[in-house]
């Protein structure tokens, strides 16, 4: 590993970009970090052992620019990327980009004005895929200072819940924190190391806030979740994650009551939003695959176990297609869940 482009004083931000492969889509990502209107930042970008020409496009832009670092290393992952990164930052506050999306000028200099009696920063994002847009906010109140009791209690259990906040790239972290309590993300797990590190970083946070803005552009690329199905087994990851434990931090700082609960929701929503994904048009997969797959998922012992729990724990809050969903599912149905999906798609198009 070799490191170039190290400038001087302590900046406000560091932002980490772990890059692999990304040479097309590097320049416009790059271009918009530079563009952010908060001057006082570091760009980290982590070459994780690319084999095209990225390595080339990072040491043309470090040399442009004395805030671009450049970590270069064998190939090991996102996870050992992004600690690389942390190793490496400065920054008061740490945020992270990847290589295939972009920010909007204001990004960073808008959750860092955010920042400054929180340890943490969340923000919206704007996915882009296909050639359309869409803005998404998670399930916290805005413009609000959560405390320490509040983040425990009511921010901490939506990642045991759900993986719609995982990411890291609409946050911003107080790198003290990280620092005291030697955060990094797990290298070892199969699934969710984004909502691993955020669970762990929660368990210490002193304060946070989350802002009704969005300026995080995400692209869904060719690697991206939908488009993998064929060559990555989503559900056994999403079983093994079921199966695992939770870091000890974590575990101290949750009711323990409500874990078991969380942890079924999860796991069952999870298997129905990989229904959906390997049902999807996007898939690269023949009907044939996706049938076969989905009536391997649907005939796992320890899924149908948990949707019998599931259904009698969800009763009342269940709406009609989340039933129609759930029942399909118990009867083993993949003709059931494909009819039903592409109706929903077909509707949701529309």
């Amino acid at each position: 590993m070799h490191t170039s482009g190290m400038p001087a004083g302590r900046p406000k931000v560091s932002v980490i970009i772990p890059v692999y492969n990304a040479e097309s889509y590097l320049p416009a990502c790059i271009d918009s970090l530079l563009a952010q209107t908060l001057a006082e930042c570091e760009f980290i970008f982590v070459n994780d052992g690319s084999r095209d020409g990225s390595a080339g496009v990072l040491e043309r832009y470090r040399r442009l620019d004395p805030r671009i670092i450049v970590i270069h290393q064998s190939n090991a992952g996102v996870s050992s990327a992004r600690n690389a990164g942390l190793a490496a930052a400065r920054g008061e506050f740490v945020g992270f980009v990847d290589a295939d999306d972009w920010a909007a000028p204001e990004l960073f200099g808008t959750l860092q004005s955010a920042a400054s009696d929180c340890d943490v920063v969340y923000s919206g994002y704007i996915g882009s895929a296909d050639g359309r847009e869409s803005v998404f906010h998670g399930p916290f109140m805005t413009g609000v200072r959560m405390d320490q009791a509040y983040l425990r209690e009511w921010v901490l259990p939506v990642y045991i819940e759900s993986d719609s906040c995982n990411s890291v790239c609409n946050k911003l972290y107080r790198k003290e924190i990280i620092d005291a309590h030697s955060l990094s993300f797990p290298q070892s797990v199969a699934l969710g190391e984004d909502g691993l590190f955020n669970m762990r970083f929660l368990c210490y946070a002193r304060a946070g806030i989350c802002l009704d803005y969005a300026g995080y552009y995400y692209r869904e690329t060719e690697g991206s979740a939908t488009r993998r199905s064929d060559s990555v087994d989503y559900f056994a990851r999403t079983l093994e994650v079921y199966q695992s434990g939770l870091p000890d931090d974590v575990m101290a700082a949750l009711d323990q009551e409500k874990l078991e609960p969380l942890k079924l929701n999860k796991f069952v929503r999870s298997a129905i939003s990989i229904i959906h994904a390997y049902y999807s048009a996007s898939t690269p997969v023949s009907f044939s695959q996706k049938y076969r797959y989905v009536r391997e998922l649907l005939n796992q012992w320890l899924l149908r176990e948990a949707l019998e729990r599931y259904r009698v724990q969800n009763e009342e809050q269940m709406g009609r297609y989340e039933r129609m969903l759930i029942r399909f599912m118990l009867l083993r149905s993949p003709i059931g869940l494909y009819c039903l999906t592409a109706y929903s798609n077909a509707r949701n198009k529309g």
